[in-house]
């Protein structure tokens, strides 16, 4: 059973303020976790090999390719303010 004390200790990790009633209602919803963690435990997965994902998946990603782009004076052409090929912005640091 999880007690009082070790839910204010993890609440004060967390830096959450919790009352006497969640104190009470956390320390047995963390129970039930724990006893479920435990239960998991005694699962037999001597012959599971181990997975990231439930499903078998393939890398989907494409090869980068470096190519010229047409849209350059396009982009710039709607900037508020323009300086050669950039934008031009108010400074944010001074």
């Amino acid at each position: 059973m999880i007690t009082k004390s070790e839910v204010e200790h993890i609440a004060k990790l967390a830096r959450i303020k919790v009352s006497e009633e969640e104190k009470e209602m956390y320390a047995k919803q963390l129970a039930k976790i724990l006893d479920y963690v435990d239960e998991l435990k005694e699962v037999n997965t001597r012959e599971t090999k181990p997975t990231h994902h439930a499903i078998d998946m393939a890398n989907i990603t494409r090869s980068d390719r470096v190519k010229k782009s047409d849209k350059q004076e396009k982009i710039l052409s709607q900037a508020p303010q323009r300086e050669g090929e950039f934008w031009r912005v108010k400074a944010v640091l001074e």
